[in-house]
């Protein structure tokens, strides 16, 4: 069965005042990073791609906190704001950036390369969909060794339409496995309008056909995918098998920093940023119900912007990595044999 939640009514939530500022916090802390990121390549200081993960904030964070120890995450190569959301240093997330050896990999793998064994964040990948197999794999690995754990594989509307993406649902389903795919539906893939690239536009009856539980969900509210999160990892955690989540979602920048997103209106960009803005609508609503006034959002948002200006700072003093760090980290044939 598939469901299209009526993301248009608020969703109830449980969600208590700590909770909620929590919320405010780490999606603040994606969006500044980003910024600060974008800044960053605006001077050369990083090199090569560049996805930023603005406007998408409410997914990630809604999502990872419905998880627990032990799970795993994996996603694309749009991955900074997952890293930051499953807990990881922004020192080392913007020195990765910058290519410098305090990075998370050593400064050796970029924007789109990075892993955390510690924080069970299997990484970001170059390759469209290459991540849900892998997520698929996880799941399976899970079930093999009689745990209780799940795998989230995150990956937008166009690595929807990859044909391994359907052979992973496919095994998934028929080994009951505890996979939640969620689908970043930001509308326009690397650029094309999901209209005019999918013939099937609500992503979320994908798994129709392999008998996969899925949803449509408001992914501009925090809240209302903090709910559908419980509702899916639940399922999947109780050994029902894989659950498809479509967070129905925007980014405010280009596919990459190289993208002058040329293939849609600016008044559309500014109709999304003014009404339906994830971090402002939550601002209201804790404003709204009395969770915190204007001062106490200003301290947090000014904490988040040392904390960032802290990673950026660090990013450009980090040392790069010496030489013979070409030769570390490397798979050898004698190591094989």
């Amino acid at each position: 069965m598939v469901t299209k939640s009526k993301s248009s009514k608020k969703v109830p939530t449980r969600a208590g005042k700590d909770e909620i500022l929590k919320y405010y916090r780490d999606m603040l802390l994606i969006r500044r990073f980003e910024e600060k990121a974008g800044q960053l390549y605006g001077m050369g200081k990083i090199a090569g791609f560049c996805h930023l993960y603005i406007g998408q904030e409410a997914v990630v964070t809604g999502v990872q906190a419905c998880l627990k120890d032990g799970d795993q995450v994996i996603t694309g190569y749009r991955d900074h704001g997952h890293m930051l959301a499953c807990g990881l240093d922004p020192k080392g997330v913007m020195a990765e950036l910058t290519g410098r050896s305090g990075g998370l990999s050593k400064g050796k793998g970029g924007s789109m390369h990075m892993f955390s064994k510690e924080k069970n964040f299997y990484g970001g990948h170059g390759i469209v969909g290459a991540q849900v197999p892998i997520g698929t794999g996880l799941g399976f690995a899970n079930k093999y060794r009689g745990t209780d754990n799940v795998s989230v594989a995150y990956f937008g509307d166009g690595a929807s339409n990859q044909g391994q993406v359907y052979e992973s649902f496919n095994m998934a389903s028929l080994w009951d496995l505890p996979v939640v795919y969620v689908i970043e539906n930001n509308m326009y893939a690397m650029g094309t309008s999901v209209d005019r690239a999918s013939a099937e536009t609500e992503l979320f009856k994908r798994g129709i056909s392999f008998e996969i539980e899925g949803e449509e969900v408001d992914g501009m509210d925090v809240l209302a995918v903090r709910e559908a999160g419980e509702r899916a990892v639940k399922y999947a955690r109780s050994g029902k098998g894989p659950y498809i989540l479509e967070m129905k979602t925007y980014r405010y920048r280009g596919h990459s920093m190289s993208d002058p997103a040329k293939y849609r209106k600016r008044e559309e960009v500014d109709d999304v940023r003014s009404h339906h803005d994830p971090i402002d609508g939550l601002k209201k609503h804790i404003l709204e119900v009395g969770h915190a006034d204007e001062t106490e959002l200003k301290k947090i948002d000014n904490e988040i912007k040392a904390i960032v200006k802290e990673a950026a700072d660090f990013s450009l003093e980090s040392p790069e990595p010496d030489p013979s760090e070409l030769w570390t980290d490397v798979l050898k044939d004698a190591e094989v044999a």
